[in-house]
This record gives C-alpha cells, structure tokens and sequence, in this order.
C-alpha cells in the first residue's frame, strides 16, 4: 500500500505518542518481556514510520523490561531446499559456493516487515547467532537472550522464544495473526510426533565460511490459524487497536502449552 492510500485511509496520524497509549490500553507495561509481530501498513499513516513504532515500545516497556523481534534470514539455508521461489538445479553449485555465510551484523531479516528489519540495526540492539532462526533484542536481558541460541532447534528450549516462555513473557501481535506466530513454534517442541529433520547453512567459524549441519523439528505454520482460532475460545487475552491494527496481546506460556497439546 502507497503512502498516498495510507493517508486517505486514515482519520488521523498515528504518532509516537498516539501508539504508545494504544499499547499501554491494550495492556503493556513497563518491564514486560514482549515477542512483537508487526504489520506496519496496517497501523496506518504513522508519522515517523517505523522508527515511532519502535520508539513508542521502548518507552513503554523502557529498559526495566525487554522487547524481542524475529530476525529470521530463511534464505541463508541450503538452496536445494528454496521453494519460494526455488532456483534452476544448474544453479545449485555455484550459490552453495557464493552464498554469504550469515552474518548478524550485515545479513537482512526476510520477510519479517519494515519495523523488524528497522529495529534489527537500532542502537542497543542484539541479535541472536543462528543463521535461519535469529532474534533482535532491546532491553534488560539483551546480552543473555541474544548470546544463548543453540544452532539445534533453533525455536526450542535454548532460543529466545524459551526465554519468554521462562520468563513470564507476552506475544504482542499488531496486526497480524497466528501463521506468523513464532512462539508457536516452540509449542510445537512440546508436541508429541513431530519428526526432526537436518538442515544446513553457511556461517562463519574462526573468520571462515562454513556449511554447518543442525537438526530441528519438521516446522509447520499451517495449522496454526486453526489452534489460535480454538486458543481464543478457551483462554483469555486483550484484544484492541493499536493504531488502526488490530491487536492482541497473549500471556505466551499459556499458548506454547497450548498449541503443543493441539497441534497433532
């Protein structure tokens, strides 16, 4: 959507200010540890794009508490595998040969939306070291969630999304809905069935690239529309505008454990 048609569609502008009194009537708070998914269009003109998103969470939550964004790079992966779209098969050689290792200062988050790929550069952000699976963190515990990822199920018990989950944290979804939910992944570490499969990306180790082999679980977004629908039905959350997005905010222990009993 063109800046022009967010303009026409909006009564008013969305400010830092504005935002940040949405986000504290939906229920945040200061020192809360938050996972936000975020569709930046759907908050409507926002005077400061998404700099204002990120400044209006910041003095919410301040740095008592800590904000946590998916910085995930599926791209830096082996492209025997890429399906979206996929390469010539004649091609395969030469890209596992060029691909750049990742890198957590330089590589780009995909598909993951202007205000998570904003605030992966925004000053006092870390990011976490896995070369699909990384989060940006801003806050109190930035130093020990971004230095604890474990290459091995890289959205399990030893990743960013463990450390919500251990710590009481919430999932703030501005606009969007549970395909992108990644907690609900880490629910799907605590389901019964779900097969391990072994992938491989280029990282660096003693300033050299290297294609290194990790497992994980066979990951699967497609049903979570689904179980969120159901999550819904069962337990309580607030639900509101943020913006002109509509918004949820989800105690997240309580839809990792969820989703883990519902998935199958």
């Amino acid at each position: 959507m063109s800046q022009s048609e967010l303009i026409q569609q909006s009564k008013a502008p969305q400010t830092r200010t504005s935002l940040a009194n949405d986000l504290r009537k939906l229920g945040l708070d200061e020192g809360m540890v938050i996972i936000v998914h975020s569709s930046m269009k759907s908050l409507g003109w926002v005077c400061g794009g998404p700099v204002a998103v990120i400044q209006a969470l910041q003095e919410v939550i301040t740095p008592k508490g800590t904000i946590i964004m998916p910085a995930h790079s599926a791209d830096v992966s082996d492209p025997r595998e890429w399906g979206n779209p996929a390469i010539p098969e004649e091609w395969v050689t030469e890209v596992i040969n060029e691909l750049p290792p990742f890198d957590p200062n330089v590589t780009p988050t995909v598909a993951m939306g202007t205000i998570a790929e904003s605030f992966r550069t925004y000053p006092d952000v870390k990011r976490s070291y896995h070369p699909v699976h990384s989060f940006s963190v801003w806050g109190k515990n930035r130093e020990e969630i971004a230095r604890n990822h474990s290459l091995d199920n890289g959205l399990g018990d030893d990743s960013p999304l463990g450390f919500i989950y251990r710590n009481s944290g919430y999932v703030l979804m501005l606009g969007t809905d549970y395909e992108t939910n990644t907690s609900m992944h880490y629910g799907e570490h605590k389901a019964t069935g779900i097969k391990e499969v072994k992938k491989m990306s280029p990282i660096l180790e003693n300033d050299q690239k290297v294609w290194k082999a990790f497992t994980e679980i066979d990951y699967d977004e497609e049903k979570f529309p689904a179980v969120g629908e159901k999550f819904e039905q069962e337990y309580e959350l607030r639900k509101g505008y943020v913006g002109h997005a509509f918004s949820r905010l989800i105690y997240q222990p309580d839809l990792v454990e969820y989703t883990g009993k519902n998935i199958n």
